[in-house]
């Protein structure tokens, strides 16, 4: 289930809490058994070694939250992209271990909760013995969305989703018994094609093109620059992009050559999010800084938002 963008709602049938900027998860254990799975489905449980524990809560449950990594108690997005990627020896997860923020619970002893309010799953979470679990911790509920909103903006954080009390669990779909709202424009996109840095040896990736899908087609949403410096986002890039080369562009309009000169045009499959400022006249993205890959979002999910 995904909140759906909007402004804050107020009133007593809602509660509200922190939008945590990190990856969204689901926890399933069947017979004892842990599969952590993306919300495109992507098994990654040996992404999480940290998480193993969660078999002790119960030997029959499913959970919906989503891993963080925590920097003085603030989400940090881009300290968890490295983990995003692939399996990591328990060691080194334990060194620096994520937190499973949990806000839901859908499945328990064989029971589905999905049409039950979320005032009764989440009594239902909240019952649950899950203190023997370090690397797990349940999503605070607040009662007044302004100063939860207030609050967060001043820990520079990404915002807050308001929730109805009454709203059952929709499966995959948005639901505007879910309502986000944030500080800070985000945009998730596809990328199109990359352009090489016009310094050294061309390897590094100087910025990436971007595009949104619109009626099935590409639109083209401008470039990214800002943000791709550091070593271990080049080495992802690197790894994501090499193999998708093609030799035209996948975009509906191909792109101005000031942008689209010395590109390598790539399937667009690889989902990124970017901040940014707006949108401008033209349909582009206005100073986009690239925060991370989104390893749990498919081609599918994206699509333009605001």
């Amino acid at each position: 289930m995904l909140a759906t963008p909007g402004p804050l709602p107020t009133g007593p049938e809602w509660v509200y809490e922190v939008k945590w900027d990190g990856m969204r998860l689901l926890a399933e254990v069947t017979d004892g058994e842990l599969r952590l799975a993306t919300r495109n489905g992507r098994d990654v449980t040996a992404d999480f070694p940290e998480l193993a524990g969660l078999t002790a809560i119960a030997p029959d449950l499913v959970l919906d939250g989503e891993v963080v990594l925590l920097d003085d108690g603030v989400p940090s997005f881009a300290a968890l992209t490295d983990r995003m990627h692939g399996p990591v020896a328990a060691a080194k997860a334990l060194a620096r271990p994520v937190t499973f923020m949990v806000f839901d619970v859908l499945r328990l002893y064989g029971v589905p909760l999905l049409e039950r309010p979320l005032h009764e799953r989440r009594a239902t979470l909240d019952r649950l013995d899950t203190a023997s679990v370090p690397t797990l911790a349940l999503s605070p509920l607040y009662t007044d969305g302004r100063a939860l909103f207030e609050a967060t903006a001043r820990r520079g954080m990404e915002g807050i989703v308001a929730k109805q009390r009454e709203s059952p669990y929709l499966a995959g779909g948005r639901s505007p018994g879910w309502v986000k709202v944030t500080h800070r424009h985000t945009q998730t996109c596809l990328v199109g094609g990359w352009r090489p840095e016009r310094t050294g040896a061309g390897t590094r990736v100087g910025a990436l093109l971007l595009g949104v899908p619109d009626g099935g087609e590409l639109v083209f949403a401008g470039k990214v620059g800002s943000g791709l410096a550091g070593t271990a986002v080049q080495r992802m890039l690197s790894e994501l992009l090499g193999e998708l080369e093609q030799p035209s562009p996948p975009f509906r309009d191909r792109p101005p050559r000031a942008d689209s000169a010395g590109v390598h045009w790539c399937e667009p499959v690889v989902a990124v999010e970017v901040a940014h400022l707006g949108w401008t006249s033209a349909g582009k993205l206005r100073e986009p800084v690239f925060r991370g890959v989104r390893a749990d979002v498919t081609p599918q999910d994206v699509r333009r938002e605001g």
